[in-house]
C-alpha cells in the first residue's frame, strides 16, 4: 500500500478505504500571496487567464508539499456565467458578487444559451485540462465551485432569499431548482475537463444562516439532486459550527464533508457519520494558518490526525496572506505523525 501515489490515496481516503497515511491538502481555497509572487500568477488575473490560474494551484503542490492541485480561487465562476455582476478583488482579496440578476422575482428565470461558454468557465475548464496534464494522473486534481444554495442566493442576493425561505416557498424553491441544474452542468463539465474530484462550499447552507430544521426540509433534497446527477466524487463544505447537522450532510449524496475547527469534537463527528462518508479537516484557516506559528500548526494537525480525520486540510478557504511556512509545517506534521 505504500506504493499508492498521491492521487490514488486521496481517492481511496475518500472513499473512507484503508491508506498508508492521511492525505495532506487543501480542499478549500488554496492560492497565497508568496505563492503569486514566487509564480508571477497573481490575482485578480488568475481568476481569468488558465495558464496562470494552473500554475498558481500547482505551486501548492510544488513549492507546499500540499498532495493535490485545486483551482479556482473563489466562488463566483457559475454566479458570473449565470449573470451576477462581480468585483474581481485585488492580489489578496477574492471575487464577490455585488449586483443580482432576479433580485425580485423569479418570473424571468432564464438559463443563459451556452452556460459553459460563459464567463471564465472556459478558462478554468483549461486550467483543469492544463492541471491533468501536469500532473499526470499522480496527483489529484480537484475543482472548486459554489454550491446550489449558495449560488441560488447569488442570483437572488441573501437577504431575498432569506425572505422566500420564509414567506414565498414557490420562488424559494423556483431559484434553488435553477442554480441545482446550473451547478450539474457545470460540476460535470469541470469532470469532463479532468477534474478527479470536485470540492462544493456551500456556505449559505451554513446554521448561521439557515437552522438545521431548514436544511433537511429544503437544502438537503437539494443538495441531493446535485450530488446524484455528478459523474465524480464531491466534497460538501458548509462553513461554521455545523454539529447539528453533520448526520444530514453525510446524508446528501457526497463522498466526503469538509468541516471547520469549529465543530470542536472531530472524534464524535467521525462517529456520526459511521463511515458513510470521509470527512477533510479541520486545522483553522485564521487562527493557526494565518496567526499561528508552524508549531501551532503541528499541534492542530496533530489534534485532528489523533482524532481520525480522514484527509488532514485547512478548515476552511486558506486565507491568501498565509505564509508557505505554515502549510509546509502541516504537511510536515503528518509525515511526523506516521514516523
Amino acid at each position: 500500500m505504500s506504493d499508492l501515489n498521491m492521487k490514488e490515496r486521496f481517492l481511496k481516503a475518500l472513499k473512507c478505504e484503508e491508506v498508508d497515511k492521511v492525505p495532506v491538502l487543501s480542499v478549500t481555497q488554496t492560492a497565497i500571496v508568496e505563492l503569486m509572487d514566487k509564480t508571477g500568477a497573481a490575482w485578480p488575473a488568475a481568476h481569468s487567464d488558465a495558464k496562470l490560474m494552473a500554475e498558481l494551484a500547482y505551486a501548492s503542490y510544488e513549492v507546499c508539499g500540499l498532495e493535490g492541485v485545486r483551482a479556482p480561487y473563489c466562488l463566483t465562476v457559475l454566479a458570473q456565467a449565470m449573470g451576477c455582476e462581480v468585483n474581481m478583488g485585488t492580489k489578496n482579496r477574492q471575487p464577490s458578487v455585488t449586483a443580482h440578476p432576479y433580485p425580485d422575482s423569479v418570473a424571468n428565470l432564464k438559463m443563459p444559451e451556452n452556460l459553459l461558454a460563459q464567463g471564465r468557465i472556459p478558462a478554468v475548464l483549461e486550467a483543469m485540462k492544463i492541471l491533468k496534464e501536469k500532473t499526470g494522473g499522480k496527483v489529484p486534481v480537484i475543482a472548486g465551485m459554489e454550491g446550489p444554495i449558495t449560488l441560488a442566493s447569488d442570483l437572488c442576493g441573501v437577504k431575498r432569499f432569506m425572505k422566500w425561505s420564509i414567506k414565498d416557498k414557490a420562488s424559494y424553491n423556483a431559484i434553488m431548482d435553477f442554480a441545482t441544474d446550473a451547478c450539474i452542468a457545470y460540476a460535470n463539465a469541470l469532470a469532463d475537463a479532468g477534474a478527479d474530484v470536485i470540492s462544493v462550499p456551500d456556505p449559505v447552507c451554513s446554521p448561521d444562516l439557515m437552522s438545521p430544521d431548514s436544511f433537511r426540509t429544503d437544502l438537503k433534497p437539494m443538495l441531493r439532486k446535485f450530488a446524484a446527477a455528478v459523474k465524480v466524487p464531491m466534497i460538501l463544505h458548509i462553513c461554521g459550527d455545523v454539529t447539528a447537522i453533520i448526520p444530514d450532510m453525510a446524508d446528501c449524496g457526497f463522498a466526503s464533508i469538509s468541516i471547520e475547527e469549529k465543530v470542536k469534537d472531530m472524534a464524535g463527528a467521525k462517529a456520526k457519520v459511521a463511515g458513510k462518508v470521509s470527512i477533510c479537516g479541520n486545522v483553522s484557516s485564521p487562527f493557526v494558518l494565518l496567526a499561528g506559528t508552524p508549531e501551532k500548526v503541528t499541534e492542530a494537525a496533530t489534534t485532528a490526525l489523533k482524532a481520525g480525520v480522514d484527509v488532514l486540510a485547512p478548515g476552511c478557504g486558506i486565507a491568501p496572506d498565509t505564509p508557505v511556512a505554515n502549510l509546509k509545517a502541516m504537511v510536515a506534521a503528518r509525515d511526523a505523525f506516521y514516523k
